[in-house]
């Protein structure tokens, strides 16, 4: 996280700036500010480069921005801002994630919890050291995984992380690229149709998520099928904004809105490629832009790449457009909802990760 300033608290505290002695403050509030590229914290005379602070007592943590923390915080500054990384053992890191990412789940669906942890735990060892030389290992949020702190751990998440302690899922004798989303709405996709960058591999393909008595284990997901609609003169508005932002194409292409066509869908049925046609051709927008692209009337990114088009003509433009959507999010890797529904039914951790991740074996790491 970053700012002009933090609050910490904390019942004990334990604080040790950089260059200085270490000291202790009972019941302690505090605000930590910039002050040029240094940092100042109330009450205490100096300015320092660094400070870190830890509960000196167990069974208390440190708040900051009203978010109470395991382990030690380290506040620095970065590009003239606040820099706060909550340095964790890993097992504590993940109770601040498992729960944070799944919800507070009943002990019926703990074998969801479980998966969550073992999929969790891959993926911060396989990108551990990632981000070293901004200072920490993984973001916070949804660009990696969604970290809350002690107030989002529960007591079945922080029961699933210490029953799963130290498993990891590998392929070939190595970690896994981990990925997992909200809702796949009937199958998970591979790498190919949500990302760029991402390789092909054995344990990243399509899985049908279909139950062998009807139906499919992520329709428990509120995001299981969503539809959102434009008129012609809105969606041609939101292109012009996006189609520069995302694809560097000229605002001024977008004379007028044709149509939105379905060129090609991937191997899950999710859509490859759109075509938008234009006063002057066709643009194609590729799997990995669609969800950034076609934002929503509120400025959201689109649900997933699950869709069907449906379209208002009239003289030649595009009157309206609605998008029928199925799941939620990039659709790789595990589904959320899929092993929520999964564990419903009984099945246990390991037959909801290998399932996700086929080929995927599940073993002790440490």
């Amino acid at each position: 996280m970053a700012g002009q300033e933090a609050s910490v608290a904390g019942r004990r505290l334990r604080i040790t700036p950089a260059g200085s002695g270490e000291f202790r403050m009972e019941n302690a509030q505090l605000a930590v500010t910039v002050v040029d590229s240094k940092l100042r914290l109330s009450g205490r005379a100096g300015e320092f480069d660094r400070i870190n602070l830890a509960s000196a007592d167990r069974s208390s943590f440190v708040s900051v921005n009203q978010t109470r923390y395991r382990g030690t915080i380290a506040i620095s500054v970065r590009g003239g801002s606040i820099s706060v990384v909550n340095e964790l053992p890993l097992e504590a890191y993940l109770m601040g994630v498992v729960s944070r990412e799944m919800g507070r789940r009943p002990e019926a669906e703990r074998a969801a919890l479980e998966a969550q942890a073992i999929v969790s735990r891959t993926y911060a060892l396989k990108n551990r050291g990632r981000f070293r030389n901004e200072g920490y290992d993984l973001r916070a949020g949804v660009s990696d995984q969604a970290y809350g702190g002690v107030d989002a751990e529960t007591a079945t998440g922080n029961a699933a992380v210490r029953s799963t302690s130290g498993l990891v899922i590998t392929h070939a004798g190595q970690l896994i690229s981990a990925f997992f989303h909200s809702t796949c709405g009937g199958s998970t996709a591979g790498p190919e149709e949500a990302f760029r960058t991402v390789r092909t591999t054995p344990y990243l393909t399509p899985v049908s998520d279909r139950r062998s008595g009807g139906g499919y284990y992520c329709d428990v997901s509120p995001r299981f099928r969503w539809e959102v609609r434009w008129d012609g003169l809105q969606l041609r508005d939101i292109l012009r904004r996006t189609l520069p932002a995302v694809l560097g194409i000229e605002a001024s292409s977008v004379d007028r809105l044709r149509a939105v066509l379905v060129h090609r869908r991937g191997r899950s049925g999710r859509v490859a490629e759109l075509r938008v046609v234009v006063g002057g051709g066709e643009i194609p927008v590729y799997a990995p832009d669609v969800r950034r692209v076609f934002q929503t009337p509120a400025g959201g990114s689109l649900g997933s790449t699950v869709i069907t088009l449906e379209s208002e003509d009239g003289a030649g433009d595009l009157m309206g457009l609605t998008v029928f959507g199925s799941g939620w999010g990039h659709g790789v890797g595990m589904c959320q909802w899929g092993s929520i529904g999964r564990a419903r039914e009984g099945q246990d951790a390991r037959s909801i990760v290998t399932t996700y991740f086929p080929g995927g074996r599940v073993e002790a790491w440490y």
